[in-house]
């Protein structure tokens, strides 16, 4: 598909919230797509949306309805036609999408472990007993908590910024955020340390950018198809299956990371209570092709050993 062949009459319009971060993952995406077709940066507009996440900055968004609150605005505005594709961080979409759209096209994903930012450790085992960590992650709150349940953890909202902020005033000790958002601000130096996945598994999803379109816009569909990185949309579909077996919300703390080698996928998978007193996981190992039978049955196993009550804990 040639350059010609997308509207000349007007820019392609990426639709993002307005959020530093989701700007800074506009942006990414807007520069891939002039080097994958040649394009100049006046064929694009860049259409920000504030959403509801975004608005709720002083309580739970788990009393909201949590996933979905950093979408639906511009999932909206997408099933409009005010914008031709939407960029997203993908642990904020929720497992069922609107129906009409799809997100056939995922960047290379970035590091998908956790930085642990701090002015007084330089790790969570360095912290002080009864220190005040913030995050408004469930999984990070209750990883945090069946790691170090003498720690004293508070809801931590805000983009990065103001949570960055929050954290020079000493509104807490210490927080987490994700590594490949930070650096994607260009935040490295904030980070006082990184968290290996073997301490902490991290959210589904974590370090991926999805590209969605409606189903039915064969233009888009082939404008953003360069971008598609394979190995990353094989590891996240793996993950969204099993957080959707899992039927996970923003009130169950779900954890989830598949990796690829050569041609099979292995996946690590943990469900916790939200105050961190239990946690389980599982593992599994197969070939790429089997990977959604695998989470399935990742996700199944969890739910026999939990039951069904477990994943309403945190209701």
């Amino acid at each position: 598909m040639t350059s010609t062949d997308f509207p000349t009459d007007r820019p392609i319009r990426i639709g993002t919230r307005s959020s530093p971060l989701a700007l800074a993952q506009a942006y990414e995406t807007r520069e891939r797509l002039m080097e994958a077709h040649g394009l100049t940066e006046d064929r694009f507009a860049i259409v920000k949306r504030t959403s509801a996440g975004d608005r709720i900055q002083d309580q739970s968004l788990r009393d909201f309805g949590g996933k979905g609150l950093f979408t639906k605005e511009i999932e909206e505005a997408l099933l409009d036609d005010e914008i031709d594709v939407a960029v997203h961080s993908m642990k904020d979409v929720a497992t069922d999408l609107p129906p009409g759209l799809a997100i056939p096209c995922l960047l290379s994903r970035a590091d998908v472990r956790d930085a642990f930012l701090s002015f007084k450790a330089k790790t969570i085992a360095d912290l002080p007993h009864g220190a005040v960590v913030g995050t408004s992650s469930l999984r990070r709150q209750s990883q945090i908590r069946h790691i170090r349940p003498d720690l004293r953890v508070i809801e931590f909202r805000g983009n990065v910024q103001t949570r960055l902020h929050k954290l020079e005033e000493g509104v807490a000790d210490a927080t987490f955020l994700a590594n490949a958002g930070l650096r994607r601000l260009g935040y490295e130096d904030k980070i006082t340390s990184l968290v290996e996945i073997d301490e902490m598994l991290p959210a589904v999803s974590q370090g991926a950018i999805g590209l969605q379109i409606r189903k039915a816009d064969t233009q888009m569909a082939a404008l953003i198809a360069p971008l598609n990185h394979q190995k990353t949309f094989d590891c996240v579909q793996m993950e969204r299956v099993f957080l959707g077996r899992l039927d996970g919300n923003c009130r169950t703390p779900i954890a989830g990371l598949a990796v690829i080698a050569g041609d099979d996928i292995s996946f690590r998978g943990m469900i916790l209570s939200p105050d961190g007193a239990e946690a389980h996981e599982t593992t599994r190992l197969g070939p790429i092709t089997d990977a959604e039978k695998l989470a399935i049955d990742a996700a199944d196993e969890l739910l026999d050993k939990v039951g069904a009550d477990f994943l309403n804990t945190g209701s």
